[in-house]
Parts: structure tokens; sequence; C-alpha cells
């Protein structure tokens, strides 16, 4: 007699192929355990591979978990001089970006990049009027799904969405092109930054290091105790310790080490030099 606690064999994965070609029902995480078995990686090439998974996967993401925070959008201050705005515009070369007001929760509408070279090849010598070239921004919960979300694109033909919190207040903001890497992986364009290291050795003791790199990860690479429960990024902790955003070529020593900044604007820190110290430093 058959042991009743005997588990029954696994269906094989051809025959879970078959029936699924003759119109079984298959769930979501079994069609990904089949896109991960050997078979498809010998029937498929790895980018087409990827993709499958991908779409799968863009079914039960959120714009919560791939969604540009707040504090990293390149924005555009509406009462900023029109000579700063063109500058942001090409330095950072997107296509669409959000006008704020305030502060980064009044967004007042997306400025396109080709609605302003438009008008100074069609316009020369006229005043460029801000309001006039807005378009309407689209507004989104963190919740909505990516899958929701492309639907919507696609039929409105819009490429970029704000998205806001539980409070109406502004969370971060999400591309069409954010969502379709989730597909089919990054998309990389001129204007994307090369990456590096978020750490990296200049001469001797001196390190370029980029401010959002972890604490932890900062802790482990120079064997220090850096305060890694109230501040998750370096940026955090040496902007705490000003007590305000510090301008460029400004240091401040933290223990045995001191932190020069090499680039920050008017919202953030980017990037410091490091000078660790053999004893204990005072700021300057």
């Amino acid at each position: 007699m058959q042991d009743e606690s005997t588990e029954a064999p696994r269906p094989s994965w051809y025959s879970r192929i078959r029936k699924m070609l003759k119109g079984g029902a298959a769930s979501r995480d079994e069609l990904q355990e089949l896109l991960e078995h050997v078979r498809w990686r010998e029937a498929l090439n790895k980018n087409e591979l990827t993709m499958l998974q991908g779409v799968l996967q863009v079914s039960q993401m959120q714009v919560r978990e791939v969604m540009v925070p707040r504090s990293h959008m390149v924005v555009l201050e509406h009462d900023a001089p029109m000579d700063e705005l063109l500058q942001t515009i090409i330095d950072r070369g997107h296509s669409r970006f959000p006008v704020i007001g305030e502060d980064r929760d009044e967004v007042l509408g997306i400025l396109l990049a080709k609605d302003v070279l438009r008008f100074f090849v069609e316009s020369p010598g006229k005043q460029f009027d801000l309001e006039q070239a807005l378009r309407p921004a689209t507004f989104i919960p963190e919740s909505k799904r990516l899958d929701a979300l492309l639907q919507e694109f696609r039929i409105s033909r819009n490429h970029i969405a704000i998205v806001v919190d539980e409070y109406g207040g502004t969370a971060g903001l999400l591309t069409i092109e954010d969502v379709l890497e989730q597909i089919v992986g990054d998309i990389d364009d001129e204007h994307d930054p090369e990456e590096v290291e978020p750490i990296q050795e200049l001469d001797g003791n001196r390190h370029q290091v980029m401010a959002l790199t972890r604490i932890e990860d900062f802790n482990e690479y120079f064997e220090v105790q850096m305060d890694d429960q109230a501040f998750d990024t370096v940026g955090g902790l040496v902007m705490h310790e000003f007590g305000r955003l510090p301008r460029r070529g400004e240091s401040i020593a933290i223990g045995r080490i001191r932190f020069r900044i090499i680039q920050a604007d008017r919202r953030r820190i980017h990037s410091f030099e490091v000078i660790r110290e053999s004893e204990p430093v005072h700021s300057e």
C-alpha cells in the first residue's frame, strides 16, 4: 500500500508546457518558475528571457518601487532666471522637466525641452513666457501598478507622471522610460552619467566619496563607526553636522574623518573629498 504521506511526483517541465498550450490555467508563479528552467535558457537568448521575466514582474510592481525619489528629481524653479533654466536643461539633457513653485510639493506643470528649442528658433529676440509653455502635469499615487500606468502612458501619449504620497505631497516622479527599463533592462543614452564607484582613492590618504554612499559601506571601507541609525547616506550625516547645506570648498571634521565639499548645488551635496586622520581632528 502506498504511503499517504508520499507527495505525488511533480509534473515534468514538458508536461506543464503541454498543459498551458492546451489551454490549462497557469499561475504567474508557475510561469516565472518555467522561465527559470534550464530548457528556457537553452531555447532563448539572455535578452529574450530577461524581457519575458520583466513583463511578469511589471504586472506585480507598484510605482513606489521604481520611481525617482523626490530628492533626486531634476526640477526647474518657476522664478529662476531664464539663463539658469536653460543651463539646467542643457546640462541634464532630459526631454521633460517638472516646474515647481515654492517647493517640490507645488508642481505647476511640465516643461518640454523641445518647446523651449522651438520658441527660440521661431521667435528670436522675444521674451520666453514660461507660463504659456507649461504642459499640465499628471499625478499618480505611489500604489499604482506599473502595468496600469504603462497602459495610461500609451493611451494619453504622456511620458512623465508626478508621484504623490497619501497626504498629497510629491513623493517622486516616473517616466515611461523607467517603466520600460523594468522589462528590457537599463536604457542608457548619451546624457546618462557613467557609473562610478561610490568611493574612489585619489592618492595616499585622500578619497572621493559620493554623497549617496550608504553609511554602512563607508564605515566598512574606512573602518570607522559613523552613525547609521539616524541617517542612511554620508551626505545626510554631513549635512546634519553642518546644520545647513554647505558650499563647495567648505570642510568639516567628524571624528578621524575630514570631509571637504567637492560638488554641491542649492539643494544637496553631490560628492566629498575625504581625508582619514590618525587622530581625531577639529572642524575649521
